[in-house]
Parts: structure tokens; C-alpha cells; sequence
């Protein structure tokens, strides 16, 4: 594991940080949040002994794909959203739908070709219980605040703009979470890491076609996302409850896109191309410790 899992007394710290940081929502004005979120956490951390900027152990390599990767999901996004749009469904789901996928598979692969274990990008089931607890009290103040007592349109407004929370946070969770907050952290430290990974999302939804004001917002959302993983180092306290939930009524409460049916279908092949992903990457693993079994001086990946 490249960072070490926070621990004692300082996981209750920091976990009390995120219950304090989620509450907040209720009555933050949402620039606000966007300074005072990352403002908090930066105080605990140097309080908590976890600023450290790591020096002389950059990788290059991780970062030139990071950039890459980056660029290109956020191109295929902005084509997508503001050149095809709506009039141009095929296009936009198509550029869509191709920087989802790659979000998710080149990380996976990626990680696998350079030998790490998938649980580096959180991927399995190391503190699944720690994660799937935390990602509970997380999610319930969230629904609490946002969609406790929601009136719902008719179930066609609703059910795809949920299927497409679910894959967009999928791909989130992945991509930002266990792929560029992890590398970014592993060059320069867990703090720093932190901090770029939570700037960078706030700046890919640029891609969207989003004007510059909700980034602040973003901002701290995004430090508020990066630290719960970093807690645990597992997808599910982000996934599939927390970061959908918030996309989901942040959709449904701009009532800005309206998805048929058929959506759902859409979808669903790009949940299901992410999870072949996963699978084909560990299947790549096994092979490897396969072969490692036949030669007992080399080193074993982990699965």
C-alpha cells in the first residue's frame, strides 16, 4: 500500500471531520463550503501530523498518464456536451460513454501492467467493513439533507438519471479517488495528493460545460470525497451510495437533462464495460501469480 491507512485515534478525528464536513451542507452557503471544507481539513492535518510534501520520489511515468488520461476524458466530455449536445444524441453518448469507460479500464490496466495490486485503486476488499459502515453515516446524512421528503417526478424523470448517477460515480470513484489521488499521493505526499486530485475534479466539469462558480463548491466536495477514501482505501465509501446520491439530486434538482427509457440500456453497457475491465485486470493478475508459483525467487503480486 503506497499510503498508510490512518489509524486510532486520528481515524476518529478525521472521520468525525467528514460527519461535521457532510452536516455542514445543511446550512453552508455552497462557496462557502467550497473554502471552509478544505480550510478544516487542512487545519486538522497539521494538527494530525499528515502534511508531509514526499521529495525525491516522483514518478514520472504515473504522472504523464494521470495528465494523459485527464486530457482526454475531459475532451471527449467537453465534445460531447457543448459540441454534439442534445441535438447530437449518438455523439454525445458515444464521447460520453468512451470517457466513462476509459476512466475506469485504463486505470485498471495500467495498475496491472506496472505490477500493483488492484486494491490500490480500492478495488476489493481490504477495510470492506470499515468502508461500507462509513459510507452508510456518510450517505444517510446526505439523503437526510437532500432527498429525505423529496417529491419525485414520474418514474421515467427519475430511474435513468439514477442509472446514470450510478455509472458516473462509478467511473469518479475510480478515476479520481483510486487512480490520480493515489498516484499524485505516491510522488508527492498524501496531503498534496489530496488537494490536486480535489482541484482537478472540480476542474473536469469544465467538460461539462460548467461555468466557473460551482468549482468552488466542487472544490470542497471534492476534498470532503477524497479524504473518506483515504480513510479507508476502499471504493465503497464512496460507491454506490454516497457520490450518487449527490449527483442524482444535483440532477434532478436543475431538471436540465431529461433521459428515455432507453438510457438505461446505455448505460448499463458502460457499467458493464467497467466491470469487465475490473475482471479482465484481475484475471491478468492471477496469471502472472500463476507463473510467479513456478519461480519462488521472484516477487508476488498481490491480488
Amino acid at each position: 500500500m503506497i499510503i498508510t491507512r490512518i489509524e486510532g485515534w486520528r481515524a476518529w478525528m478525521w472521520a468525525s471531520w467528514l460527519v461535521a464536513a457532510m452536516l455542514s451542507l445543511a446550512f453552508l452557503d455552497l462557496t462557502v463550503y467550497g473554502v471552509a471544507v478544505p480550510a478544516s481539513a487542512l487545519l486538522l492535518a497539521v494538527l494530525t501530523g499528515r502534511v508531509a510534501w514526499r521529495r525525491g520520489i516522483v514518478d514520472k511515468l504515473d504522472l504523464a498518464v494521470v495528465a494523459a488520461l485527464y486530457i482526454t476524458i475531459v475532451a471527449l466530455f467537453r465534445l460531447a456536451f457543448t459540441v454534439f449536445t442534445a441535438a447530437n444524441v449518438l455523439g454525445l453518448f458515444l464521447c460520453f460513454g468512451a470517457g466513462l469507460v476509459l476512466g475506469v479500464a485504463v486505470p485498471v490496466f495500467y495498475t496491472v501492467k506496472r505490477g500493483r495490486p488492484l486494491s490500490d485503486l480500492g478495488l476489493g476488499l481490504r477495510n470492506w467493513k470499515q468502508a461500507v459502515v462509513l459510507g452508510l453515516i456518510l450517505a444517510s446524512i446526505q439523503f437526510a439533507i437532500t432527498l429525505f421528503g423529496y417529491s419525485l417526478p414520474a418514474p421515467v424523470g427519475w430511474v435513468p438519471l439514477l442509472v446514470m448517477s450510478l455509472t458516473v460515480g462509478a467511473f469518479e470513484t475510480v478515476f479520481f479517488r483510486g487512480f490520480v489521488q493515489q498516484r499524485l499521493g505516491a510522488s508527492f505526499g498524501e496531503a498534496p495528493g489530496i488537494a490536486i486530485a480535489a482541484g482537478l475534479y472540480a476542474a473536469y466539469h469544465v467538460g461539462y460545460g460548467m461555468a466557473s462558480e460551482g468549482m468552488v463548491f466542487l472544490f470542497g466536495l471534492g476534498v470532503l470525497y477524497a479524504v473518506a477514501f483515504a480513510l479507508v482505501r476502499n471504493v465503497l465509501v464512496l460507491w454506490p451510495l454516497l457520490t450518487p446520491l449527490g449527483s442524482f439530486y444535483n440532477n434532478l434538482r436543475n431538471g436540465d437533462i431529461e433521459l428515455p427509457w432507453e438510457a438505461i440500456l446505455g448505460f448499463a453497457d458502460v457499467l458493464g464495460l467497467m466491470a469487465a475491465a475490473v475482471w479482465l485486470g484481475r484475471r491478468r493478475l492471477l496469471r502472472k501469480n500463476a507463473q510467479l508459483d513456478m519461480n519462488p525467487l521472484g516477487p508476488r503480486l498481490q491480488k
